[in-house]
């Protein structure tokens, strides 16, 4: 099936231009909606992400109306990719089930790395001196009571091996996006308590030997 996702921002006011160039692109279904790119909280994507299926065509006209950053375009495009979904950007031409977008993809991780290890290199650096100084340092913030709670309970589950389906079901949290928010706090959460090191994919901590 061929999907297409438009947005526009809260300062904006027509999104017809957009849903009318995805028609014509031939999407079937087209999912909207008006909020900032930098807010977090994107109702309609995580309902389209939900319903994405192996070999689902998703189309949008701009990259930036579908990620907020290189960060969150990265983080889609690995979605997608688990997922086996086509994506298509119309104004770049860009089909990142073709060669050259498959090359664009990984140029795009390749800077998220880069840009991954040179924050990981000053986070260590910055813990290293704060343990030298006796300070272990506190609780990772921006969390409410009840959603560091869910957060525990979406780290144990994990380790359970659940699926992601399995962990939203048992938790009630509604997006996949903001389940793996949660873990990855408590995954940091662990790692400041006890010293021990995140895994490469921030998720868990690395297996002790």
């Amino acid at each position: 099936m061929v999907f297409g996702y438009a947005r526009v921002s809260t300062d904006e006011q027509n999104i017809e231009g957009q849903k009318a160039e995805l028609i014509a692109l031939g999407c079937e279904k087209i999912f909207f909606e008006k909020v900032s790119g930098k807010d977090l909280k994107r109702d309609e994507l995580n309902k389209l992400i939900e319903v994405l299926r192996p070999k689902d065509v998703l189309i949008v006209s701009k990259l930036d109306r579908l990620a907020r950053s290189l960060k969150d375009l990265i983080f889609l495009l690995d979605e997608f990719s688990k997922l086996g979904i086509v994506l298509k950007v119309e104004n770049l031409n860009l089909d990142f089930s073709s060669a050259e977008g498959r090359l664009m993809a990984s140029i795009f991780g390749a800077v998220s790395e880069f840009e991954r290890h040179l924050i990981r290199g000053r986070t260590n650096a910055g813990l290293q001196y704060a343990r030298s100084q006796g300070r272990i340092g506190g609780k990772p913030k921006g969390l409410t009571d009840e959603a560091k709670k869910l957060a525990s309970q979406a780290y144990e589950l994990r380790l359970k091996s659940l699926t992601t389906e399995q962990m939203l079901k048992a938790t009630g949290i509604k997006s996949k996006r903001t389940l793996y928010k949660y873990i990855r706090y408590e995954a940091e959460r662990l790692a400041q308590l006890t010293g021990r090191k995140l895994a490469e994919n921030k998720l868990e901590l690395v297996a002790e030997k």
